[in-house]
């Protein structure tokens, strides 16, 4: 796949002089800067039209924040997220983006990460005893504009020197030229999203392919980085069990499970908004034709039963590969993770499995 550019780009009247934008201009000299003093005149009024363009600002909130996947009622793995932009230029037809961002769709990039890394430290020098698991993989892919940004050269060196953290890099793309010249000294871990082959054929228009994504995998890998796989939505469409165990195979032919720092499994999850818009979209999407109740949360997902036989089946396949494996699902709440598992873990228990200690 070819790294993306955008079309244009806007700056924040403030921000010009600042590295992140010295940085894109010298990378994009060809797409001239448009600088703007109210930030809401660079909002596109479609979704769809903010992957197309790029804004740099700086961010003015707090960086650190728990992932929102902690709701109450649902087993937590205590992970925390940090945004340093939001958007992604990859257009997933399930992607929750497109209702979460639809009032400021345009694709961000923040000037002051350094500010946020500052945040992070004190937190991590308050509690040294605990060790958190951060990820920047929520609002924005991990990786997907490092070819631009060059944030992972700033993130890598950070966590590689702090004892009580680990970095999740969460991508659908194949950008990591930038990770195989740096030393994580296992702090890092550079996670993809996975799904069966015509999933991510028809429903993840512009990231890497399986074949993209796994060679990149094995590049890291060997370059001294742990690495995960998020299979994240799991939809049942016609066939769903030889394509997701497909899946499965290509991963583990590949790669060293001994250097595997964590599996996760999650059922798609819609809200009735998202539903809608996903309806809305010019192609008919398997997501939207999947059959899905509404839970507890108010989210949809296919009916309890289903996705306990998804995940029993993932998990079969997985310990197939290797019985020691860290796995866990995303949320789900109690009861699914002992008809999946066989018992029920606490928070914290979760958390300790994935990152060896205290949590």
């Amino acid at each position: 796949m070819k790294p993306w550019k955008p079309s244009r780009i806007y700056v924040e009247h403030s921000e010009i002089d600042t590295p992140l934008v010295r940085r894109l201009q010298s990378r994009l000299p060809e797409i001239p800067l448009q600088p703007v003093d109210d930030l809401r005149s660079a909002e596109p009024d479609r979704f769809d039209d903010g992957k197309q363009m790029l804004v740099a600002q700086r961010h003015r909130g707090t960086f650190l924040q728990h992932c929102p996947a902690g709701t109450s009622g649902l087993v937590c793995c205590n992970y925390l997220v940090m945004n340093f932009g939001s958007n992604c230029p990859y257009d997933c037809s399930y992607c929750f983006l497109q209702e979460y961002l639809a009032n400021n769709p345009a694709l961000k990039v923040f000037t002051n990460a350094g500010d946020g890394l500052t945040e992070v430290d004190t937190v991590l020098r308050a509690r040294p005893e605990r060790t958190f698991r951060i990820g920047t993989g929520e609002l924005a892919d991990s990786l997907a504009l490092d070819h631009l940004t060059d944030l992972s050269c700033e993130l890598v060196p950070f966590f590689a020197e702090r004892s009580n953290a680990i970095l999740e890099l969460k991508t659908k793309s194949n950008v990591i030229d930038n990770l195989l010249r740096l030393d994580p000294k296992d702090r890092v871990v550079v996670s993809w999203s996975v799904n069966s082959a015509v999933m991510m054929r028809e429903e993840e228009p512009g990231s890497a392919s399986l074949d993209e994504r796994l060679a990149a995998a094995a590049e890291v890998q060997a370059a001294g980085y742990k690495i995960g796989f998020h299979f994240d939505p799991l939809v049942a469409h016609d066939g769903w069990e030889e394509a997701y165990r497909d899946t499965v195979t290509q991963i583990f032919r590949r790669l060293d499970t001994r250097r595997v720092a964590w599996v996760s499994l999650g059922s798609l999850r819609l809200t009735s908004q998202l539903k809608a818009l996903i309806r809305q979209r010019p192609q008919v999407s398997r997501t939207a034709l999947t059959e899905l109740v509404v839970g507890d949360d108010g989210k949809e997902r296919v009916w309890r039963g289903l996705r306990v036989k998804m995940y029993r089946r993932m998990l079969q396949w997985l310990r197939d590969v290797d019985s020691c494996l860290p796995l866990y699902i995303c949320m789900e709440p109690a009861s699914v993770w002992e008809k999946t598992f066989g018992m029920i873990p606490s928070d914290r228990q979760v958390a300790q499995r994935l990152v060896g200690a205290e949590a």
